[in-house]
């Protein structure tokens, strides 16, 4: 025969149970090994067989389906109901249970803060099988799509236009219906002044109501659909999305501690990522690394006071010259700086904003009577320096990353902190979240965390090395 071809006729006889469906290495008993062994007290789901009322479906067995289903990029909830149906792995999972869509989706909202316990939980377990050490993280952040649009997001300046545009609407529909009325009085109207006018009324009522929420807030910009997201800049343009953290370990790249926040930059997050993932650790780190983005003087100094060394490639001073900032010599006594040739910058002001202190020359007549004036600076009222808060710990920093053991560090960072990042957007799929505001998101981004680590676990330790392990802990 030139083809082999099925034959759907064919009597076959199937294995007698499910067990037998799926084999003893099976990934898919790795994360039934894994949930099993969760606290769920810890995590806030009551399991009480007695309860009173209508039977529930088993919150495990829920909580398996999630696992399992973001692990292999399976988030939709009527998707995941579809596997229970035509996916063996799924079937072998649930037991034979077969939720609908409606109460996936409803299981998955109701227990986000659950959600988010179970990376703690997966940390701590990765702690005891000695894949996680603690002492070196790198933290970075990238952005990932909000479930919402940019077309729900305002602005105060597209609030006061819209605004304006309503009650010119208005005043137009009046002004014809009196118009129509005057001239055919015995006539039905051809304007539909009760719907046009309850239309454009209720647009500016809804356009007041988000103006004054913005008004009340420090945020630039206001999302209808998710109040939560902001305006962020990534490589397919700027949309409505969050700025995602991630903490990772040093030894197997194992994500530590994940976090979803609002901030457009990763400046201000290195000791509040740094905290959090000290504390699930339950100890300090010894060295925390991570890239130019990270660049802010309170946060390396918070950061170096706990004994934590911070690795930070710091953002450029300016082109690399004899007299270029790095050059000037901070006399801190004097509370001045003193320039290459001896000459004293001293302290003029403070920015009200960026709480900047700004140094000048003594006299412009120094500078102007330089021979390096050119090179120095061509402002005819001479050369200013500004001083940032707790730039005296930029050195260090600055000295620490230029070391040799600084840069061995930092040259690990991007393979082990991107990985993760390429795993979750890559292979997973996720361009966008589907739940909304901080709980939802967080709970997301805390299911791809805790999934990637079970992905890399079963790649460090094989899976029938590591299923007795689980069911050990």
């Amino acid at each position: 025969m030139a083809y082999l071809r099925g034959e759907r006729q064919q009597t076959n006889l199937f294995p007698a149970s499910l067990e037998e469906y799926v084999g003893s290495e099976d990934p898919v008993r790795v994360y039934d090994a894994f949930v099993d062994q969760l606290d769920f007290q810890e995590l806030g789901l009551v399991l009480n067989d007695q309860q009173i009322g209508p039977p529930e479906f088993d919150p495990p067995a829920m909580l398996k389906l999630l696992v399992y289903g973001y692990a292999y990029g399976i988030r939709s909830s009527r998707k995941l109901e579809r596997a229970l149906y035509h996916n063996v792995s799924f079937m072998w999972l649930m037991g034979g249970l077969k939720p609908d869509h409606k109460t996936i989706a409803r299981f998955r909202r109701d227990h986000r803060e659950a959600l988010k316990g179970v990376l703690k939980q997966c940390v701590r377990l990765c702690l005891k099988l000695g894949l996680i050490e603690g002492n070196t993280l790198f933290v970075d952040g990238t952005k990932i799509r909000a479930n919402a649009g940019m077309r729900e997001s305002w602005s105060a300046e597209r609030c006061e236009r819209v605004l304006k545009e309503a009650g010119a609407r208005i005043e137009q529909i009046l002004r014809e219906c009196d118009t129509v009325d005057a001239a055919e009085e015995a006539k039905d109207s051809l304007v539909r002044v009760p719907g046009d006018l309850a239309e454009a009324k209720t647009l500016r009522e809804k356009v007041k109501a988000i103006y004054k929420e913005l008004q009340g807030s420090s945020k630039p910009v206001f999302n209808t659909t998710d109040p939560d997201c902001r305006h962020v800049q990534g490589r397919q343009g700027t949309h409505a999305g969050y700025n995602v953290q991630s903490v990772v370990d040093d030894k197997n790249g194992l994500i530590v501690q994940s976090d979803v926040v609002s901030d457009v930059n990763d400046r201000h997050q290195l000791e509040n990522q740094t905290r959090q993932a000290n504390a699930v650790l339950g100890k300090p780190c010894q060295t925390v690394c991570a890239d130019a983005g990270y660049d802010h003087n309170r946060d390396w100094k918070e950061v170096e006071e706990q004994g934590i060394a911070v690795i930070v490639r710091p953002n450029d001073q300016g082109t690399p010259g004899p007299f270029t900032k790095d050059k000037f010599r901070y006399d801190a006594a004097r509370d001045c700086y003193v320039c290459p040739v001896g000459n004293l910058l001293t302290y003029r002001s403070t920015d009200a904003t960026t709480h900047h202190r700004k140094y000048s020359i003594t006299t412009a007549k120094l500078c102007r009577s330089c021979v390096h004036l050119r090179a120095c600076t061509k402002s005819h009222t001479g050369r200013q320096i500004t001083r940032a808060p707790f730039e005296e710990i930029r050195k260090t920093v600055q000295d620490r990353y230029e070391s040799a053991g600084g840069q061995v560090i930092y040259a690990r960072r991007q393979s082990k902190v991107e990985h993760p990042f390429g795993h979750i957007k890559r292979n997973l799929g996720v361009q966008a979240f589907l739940l909304r505001r901080f709980a939802g998101v967080r709970a997301e981004a805390a299911l791809f965390s805790t999934c990637f680590n079970i992905s890399r676990m079963m790649t460090l330790v094989e899976v029938g090395t590591l299923l007795p392990k689980l069911r050990m802990s």
